[in-house]
Parts: C-alpha cells; structure tokens; sequence
C-alpha cells in the first residue's frame, strides 16, 4: 500500500473514532485511534491521534497514559493548545500541580478568553497554595516528633504516641515526603534498634507509609538501611514484628516490580534507574537467610512468604519467569536444606510447624512457574542430586534428611516427588524405618509413607504393600504420635472410592470406627497441636463417607475443637480443614450422568457411581444447620485471614465452595454476614483459582440480593463488591450466576451514582446490555431491571440518546411484552429516560408503529405499577412537543387518561396524579377544553 492509502485509511480510522467519542464509545474511540496509528506515516496526522487517544485516556481514567500520548502530540507540535490542555488536565489527577499550572498558563496565554483555560488555572493555583500551607503545617508536626523521639529524658509513653502519631502521618503524601525529606530514614533506623516493640513496629510502619506506591523513595530507603539490617529485623525479632517486617519488604517489592514494568518519572521527568538491582539484592538475602541458624522461626516462614509471593509470574501470559529461574539456580538446594531438616534430630536452623508446608507450597510455585521441558528437567536434577548425596551418605541421620526431603516434594511438585521417590532404596528405607523403634525415625517415615500414598503412581504399591504395615502400627504402637499418622495413611488409602459409595475399600464399619478415632484424638487437648492436625487430615479423607459426615455434624465438641485449630497459630491444618468442610456440606462438583447413560452402563454390566441416601439434600441441610450453630463461619473468617503460604489457591477455593454453601438458604445469610462472611468473601473473590473466585463472586451476590448491600458491605467495602460481581457475567458461567450478578448489581445501582460510576468503570454496561437480548425469560428481566437502575447515571442516558442503535427501540418493544416483569423494568426504563432526556421523546414514535397501541396497554393495565409508568411516559412525551400531545390525544388514549384522572382520592393515587397532569398539559395546548359541571370536572376535544 502506497503513502496515500495508509493516510487514508489513518484520517478514515480517526473520523470513526471521533463519531464514537460523541456517541459516548470511548474504548471504542480508543481502539480507532490506536489502529490508526499503527497505519499513519505522517508526523501532523500522529500528533492529532495521540492528542485524541489522551482525550479518550482522560475519560478512562488512564491518565498516565493520557499524559503520556499529550506529551508526544506536543513535541511534534509545540502549539497544540488541546494537546498542552489535556496534558494540564492528566498531570493535576497525578498530582503535578506545579507542571500542570505552567502548562494551563501557557494555553491561557495562547487563548486570554477560553473560559475552561481560566478555569483550571485558578483551580490549580488554590490547590498549589493549599498544598504549599499543608505542607508548612505538616513540617512543623514531623520536627516535633522528631524531637520527642531523640529526646531520651521524654516520658516513654510519649515518645510512643510520637512514634504512633509518625505512622499516621507516613499515609498521607504530603506527611510522607516530609519525613523523608527531613533525615527521617535515619531517624527510623535508630528506632528498630529500639528494645521497646511497639516502637520498632511504629518504625516498620512508618517505612511502610513512605515505601507504598513510591519507586524513588523506596529505592533510597533500600540503600539507606541495607537488606542485611532489614532481613536481620525480620529474622531476629518476635512473630508481630517479623509480620511487620515481612509487609515492608513486600510493599518494598510491589514498588520496585512495578517501576520495572512502566516508566516511573521523578518531579524534573527524569527516567529514574532501573530498580533490578535492589531486587535481585532483596532475593539474595531472602535466599540467604532459609538455612541461617541465627534467623528466627518466624523470620524465615516470613521470608518463604515473601519468595512465594513476589518471585513467581504474576500471569502465564507474562514471558519472563527470570526471577523463577535465577531463585532455583541460586536458592533450590537451601529451601530443600530447610523442607529436609528434622527437627528432632539435627541442629538445624529453628522452624515454626508451619515451615515445611510453606517450603512444598514455593517449591510447587517455583516449578509451576517454569515455561520448558529443560527448565523442567533442571528442576527434577537438582532435587534428586540432592536426595541422592544425603541418601548414599553414611549414617542415619543423613538418610532421614533425605526422606523428610522427599515429604516435602511430595507436597509440593508431585511429579519430582515421585521421581525422588522413585530412586533405589529409598521406598525400601522407608517401608523399614516404619518399624523403627526410633519414635521420631518412625515418625518422618511414615509420614513419607502417608504423602505417597495418594500420588497415582505408588498408590497401588502401598495398598498392596502398605495397608497391613499401617494397621500394625495403628494397633500394636504404644505412642499416640505414631498412631494417629498411621491411621491417616489408613483414611487415605480407605478413602480411594471418593463419594462413590459402591466402592469401598475397607469391610463396613471400618471406616466409622476410624473416624470416631480420629474426632477423639481432635477433642484430646494433652496431644501436642500437630499430632492432633492429623486427625482432621484422617476426617479430610474419611468424610468421602456420608455416614462419617452425619456423626461428625451431630459432634458438636469435635468441630469445635476443629473450628479452634483453624484459628491457631498451626496454618498446615488449612487445606485438610477446607477438604473436610467441603465434603460436609457437599459443596463438590458432581457431574450427574444421563440417566439412559446409566441404564446403558447397566446393561454393558459396567461400574455405574451411587450416591449415599445422606448426600440427599435434606441431610445437606441439616448438616449445613449444624456447623453454622458450631461457629464455622468464625473459622472460615480465620483462615482467610491467615497470611500464609498454607493458605494456597487450593485452599481458597475450598473455602470459595463452603462459604457458597452456608449462604445457599436465604435464612442463614445475616448470620454469615453478621460473623465476617461478607468481608472475608471479598478477597476470595479477587485472589485463587477462576473456580474459587467465582464461587466466592456467586456468594457475593447471594448476599447482595437478600441484605441490604451497605449494612452487609459497610463503607468502602460496598465498592470492592462490584468487579467480582461484573465478573460473573461471562459466558462462561451458568445462567444462574448470570441472573444472580445482574440481580445484585441492580440493588447496587439503586444506592448511589458513585456505585453506578463504579460499575459503569468496570465495563458492566455492555454485559447488561447483552443479557437483555437473553432468550430466557427471567435473565432478560433481571438485566432489564439493572439498566433501568443504571440509567440514573448521565453517561448511560447519553448511550441511548446517541443515534445509529436500537436501544429505545428495545425498550418501547419490551413495554408491550406478555411479562410483567420484563414490561415494568422496560417501562420503568422508559419512563425515567423520557423524563431525564425529553429529546428521545420526539424519537419514540420512530421506534415501531404500535407504540400507541403499547402505551394504551400499560395506561390500560391492571397493574398499577404498570399504569403509573404509561401515565408518567405519556406525561413526559406531551410535555416534549405539541405534536406528539396532539397525536395521543386524538387517540383512545384520552378517554383512558380520563378515566384514570378520576380515580378515588387522585391527590394519593400516583396513576391518577399522572394521568391529571397529562390532561392539564393538553389544555395548556388548547388541544382539549375543560368541562366543569356540578358532577366533577371533565374534557372534551
């Protein structure tokens, strides 16, 4: 294509995007113009787009990017007013006052008498004299502190509230860039050397303040305190201030990843330094601190938190997994240094019971996080060189080493487990260690045993070969340690049929017999904290078996004591407790097969799955009644809240499935609400699996539609609850899921314009739009009812007063239609547009030729619902133009509104109110006169 042509296609493209600017398409002016660009050749005509695209970005919030495109549309034209305007406009939201101002100023020099020009920049220069007061006031508050601080004679408590009154100030911009101005990150220094905790902790959250959202500073205050000083404060002190420790070093690596995916400008628009370094240093001393024996066993789950958290991608869609690769080469042999120590045996470095699972869940991060066969086989290498050396080494204690290392893999990336598994001698050696009289070797060993038995390739092995060694050990062992695992392994391998209650592989009873053991070792407080976590392990198994499901429910001491070790500081406990509550209320997916399926099966004399009598519902529900009575709800709160890598994708979306379940009976969604359901539901919502935050989206919106939204979602909750609900309008979920989004966001968009403005922001408008056009009847009435809510909101108006569509046209259609409920969310509709937009009055007629006859049908409804809004649309469009009043008068139209004008008591009755206010409109026309007589009023033509 020649130069000409692609300049034609690129003036086509931005005249397409212009008419879609004005109708209020702005994502589709934005596409326009951005495909209009990639064809352009000349300099004038790119200047013009990007002018425009800043235009759209401005409307869309993006204003970086609308800063960014002004800034290139200037420096092909410098005196491009609208281009120099927009950018004033995208730097004040950024919060650039001064460049904004020298921007406007320039624009009003180059045009004295353009009103909006005036405008901005006396708006700008209140706020930069605001700014420049506050900022003189904050000084004066950050010295005085500074002083208390450094003051040692001061009263402890005072200095105290200095430090409390520091981390206030830290969350505003303008307090923050104070103290940091002000020498503040040497001050702070001083502080976590400080031996009072609350003190150190105020340090750590004042850093927080600074760091938060702010590449430049945070890149400073890396340098300033060096990772070795911070890592040492996450690795030496208590849990409250690692936890504190670890959220600064995390908000740290929030502000350096993010400057690395976009450019982040300083004040004088210099490109700041790439901040690759300072994170590859963050990694090393993370790395370096798993195997330390100094380091704390809180430290370290800290620093594993943080690896789980920061190091792997984001998105598949992101190719560069360097971060992943550079941690394995770097760290793979000290996290399995630490997933291999027994604590018992060695002197290794100290850890918490929630250690090992933490290191399963990174390296199952790590290694899912890998894009190629060879990353892959690395992997693998390296995890078996190194069970490989400390199981060939001489001595026992090297062995154990090796097999705890195997545990954790099996936990973690099932598929090198196996393989470590796999190597000669090491099942033997654990097979042996079993009947050990060593507690502690028999203990890792049959632990071993337990992690492989439910991985696919050795679980025939160890039914047929384990089966009888764990029933020995659960009978003949004298200690309780040993007993309650091996009857885990027992659950495990009892547990193979899943709900399938034609397949069971234990003789009748057995399975009950287990479980009653396992919920006496739960309710048995002498037994240390994590032998009694594997008897939930046992129940996560054994309640495949509704008869297990049915005595667990009716134990209300047994959930309690469950309900309370998933509030305890023991985070393994999380998923076995999520997999047990999920098997409990049901809340699995189960595929139902075709019942002439299941007769053909029958026929060809093939397995075919039964259900338990007490999976029927009405048992559901009772079970379901009997853990809310139990307190499950405060459990389920508690373990969202867990900040832990225990708590994966996996766990989540079990508690996604319960939450779902508990929130089914609209009866028991105040108690879920009135104990924390309705916050915790929310981060599950945005974070896990697509399964799980859907799930939580559907929870979500249950509770939307039965409770009033802002007691529910109190404050700025209420605005969090919209994405995941917008979210459940996707094809690919089920129409029921589609009709409860659409039925809560309609209840949203009765509350505020702020909410209608949030969901209008998150894109919903279109999907309501097309779940309109849905062929079932209840689905299209729902998304009806949210537009006729969503036009409240001036922006949704202009979409249908824009030309060029069919969107008036569709609700004078759905006013006529046979469903009530469809007509009175049409009408409605209807009735609040012509009201808001008189110009769409004149537009109606257009629509169809029996719009009459649709309005007569609603004045002549027996509804009165119905007839209120054909009297207030009738009202709207006599009101709009003579024309139109004089078309419906000369219809039967008249005498209807007659009639209706005359109902009792008119001053109470909104449809005879309206229908009166239509007839004075036709005599203020002189359409109609007035006929007074003794009976009443009247009119006559």
């Amino acid at each position: 294509m020649n130069v000409d042509g692609k300049e034609k296609d690129a003036a086509a493209l931005r005249e397409e995007g212009n008419n879609l600017f004005k109708n209020g398409n702005i994502q589709g002016a934005l596409c326009c113009y951005t495909k209009a660009l990639k064809v352009s050749d000349s300099q004038s005509e790119s200047a013009v787009l990007h002018r425009n695209r800043a235009a759209c970005y401005l409307k869309l919030e993006d204003y970086s990017k609308a800063e960014e495109d002004a800034t290139k549309a200037l420096d092909t034209d410098p005196g491009d007013v609208k281009a120099r305007f927009r950018r004033a406009q995208a730097m004040q939201k950024l919060g650039r006052l001064d460049q904004a101002f020298l921007d406007v100023q320039k624009c009003a020099h180059m045009e004295p008498k353009n009103k909006a020009f005036q405008d901005l920049l006396r708006q700008l220069g209140a706020q930069i004299q605001q700014k420049a007061s506050q900022l003189s006031s904050t000084d004066a508050r950050v010295q005085q502190m500074f002083k208390l601080l450094l003051d040692a004679s001061a009263q402890p408590t005072d200095r105290q509230k200095a430090a409390q009154n520091l981390v206030v100030l830290s969350r505003e911009e303008a307090g923050a860039e104070q103290i940091f101005r002000n020498d503040g990150v040497k001050l702070l220094q001083r502080l976590l050397e400080s031996s009072q905790e609350d003190v150190r902790l105020s340090a750590l959250r004042t850093l927080v303040g600074l760091c938060t959202g702010h590449q430049s500073r945070t890149m400073a205050i890396v340098n300033e305190l060096g990772m070795d000083g911070l890592c040492s404060v996450m690795g030496s002190g208590g849990e409250a201030v690692s936890l504190a420790a670890c959220h600064l070093l995390q908000v740290m690596f929030e502000a350096l990843t993010e400057g690395m995916r976009r450019e982040i400008r300083g004040k004088d628009e210099a490109i700041l330094p790439e901040p690759s370094r300072e994170l590859r240093s963050m990694l090393r001393h993370l790395v370096d601190m798993l195997p330390a024996a100094g380091v704390s066993g809180p430290g370290r789950d800290s620093a594993i938190n943080l690896l789980v958290k920061q190091v792997p991608r984001k998105s598949q869609r992101d190719p560069d997994n360097s971060l992943t690769l550079w941690v394995i080469d770097q760290g793979l042999k000290k996290i399995l240094e630490v997933a291999g120590t027994v604590p018992e045996l060695s002197d290794g470095p100290p850890l918490t019971d929630n250690t090992q699972m933490s290191c399963s869940v990174l390296l199952s991060k790590l290694y899912d996080d890998l894009k190629s066969d060879k990353e892959r086989e690395n992997f693998n290498h390296l995890c078996e060189e190194y069970v490989k050396h400390h199981f060939e080494r001489s001595g026992l204690e090297s062995k154990l080493r090796a097999i705890q290392t195997v545990s954790a893999l099996l936990q973690g990336p099932s598929d090198v487990g196996n393989r470590t598994l796999e190597m000669s001698g090491v099942m033997d050696t654990i097979i042996s260690l079993c009947a050990s009289q060593d507690i502690t070797h028999q203990q890792v060993a049959v632990e071993a045993l337990i992690h492989a038995a439910g991985k696919a390739k050795r679980a025939s092995f160890i039914t047929a070969n384990g089966v009888a060694l764990l029933k020995d050990l659960y009978k003949k062992s004298e200690n309780d340690r040993i007993r309650v695992r091996a009857l885990v392994g027992l659950c495990k391998l009892g547990s193979a049929g899943g709900t399938d209650f034609s397949m069971k592989q234990f003789a009748e009873g057995s399975t009950l017999k287990l479980a009653k053991q396992c919920r006496k070792w739960l309710c048995n407080e002498s037994l240390p904290q994590n032998s009694r976590r594997w008897a939930i392990e046992g129940l996560a198994y054994l309640t495949f078996d509704a008869d297990v499901k049915e005595e667990l429910a009716e134990d209300s001491h047994a959930l309690q004591a469950m309900f309370q070790l998933a509030k305890s500081e023991d985070k393994t406990v999380l998923f076995a407790m999520g997999s047990t509550l999920v098997n409990c209320t049901n809340s699995y997916d189960v595929d139902k097969p075709d019942p002439q399926l299941v007769e053909l099966a029958k026929y060809a004399k093939q397995h075919v799955p039964e259900e338990h009598p007490k999976d029927a519902q009405p048992f559901v529900q009772k079970r379901l009644a009997k853990l809310l009575e139990a307190g499950v709800v405060s459990a389920l709160v508690c373990m969202v809240k867990q900040e832990s890598p225990a708590l994966t994708e996996a766990c989540r979306e079990c508690i996604s499935r319960v939450f779902l379940a508990l929130v089914d009976r609209q009866e028991d969604r105040g108690t879920v609400v009135a104990q924390g359901g309705g916050k915790a539901l929310i981060p599950l919502a945005t974070e896990g699996t697509d399964v799980g935050k859907i799930k939580a989206a559907q929870a979500l919106a249950k509770i939307a539609i039965t409770s009033n939204p802002e007691i529910a979602f109190p404050g700025e909750r209420i605005y969090e609850v919209v994405r995941p609900l917008v979210s459940l309008l996707a094809l690919d979920c089920t129409l029921l899921q589609n009709f409860e989004a659409l039925m809560a966001l309609t209840n949203l968009a009765g509350i505020s314009e702020r909410l209608r403005q949030k969901i209008i922001k998150e894109k919903a408008v279109s999907k309501v739009e097309g779940y309109m056009f849905e062929e079932h009847e209840l689905v299209r009435a729902a998304a009806t009812e949210c537009m006729c809510n969503l036009v409240l909101s001036t922006e949704v108006q202009k979409l249908f007063v824009a030309t060029g569509n069919d969107r008036l046209k569709l609700l004078v259609l759905y006013s006529g239609e046979d469903d009530e409920r469809l007509r009175k969310a049409a009408a409605g509709t209807l009735a609040m547009l012509t009201s808001e937009q008189p110009e769409l009055c004149a537009r109606i007629p257009g629509t169809t030729s029996h719009w009459l006859e649709i309005l007569q049908a609603l004045l002549l409804s027996e509804s009165p619902e119905l007839q209120h809004r054909g009297a207030v649309i009738a009202l709207n469009t006599m009101k709009a133009e003579r024309d139109l009043a004089e078309r419906l008068m000369e219809s039967e139209a008249l005498e209807i509104l007659s009639v209706l004008a005359k109902g009792d008591a008119p001053a109470k009755s909104p449809v005879a109110s309206a229908a009166k206010q239509c007839l004075d409109v036709a005599l203020e026309y002189g359409i109609i006169k007035s006929n007074r007589g003794a009976a009443g009023e009247g009119t006559e033509p």
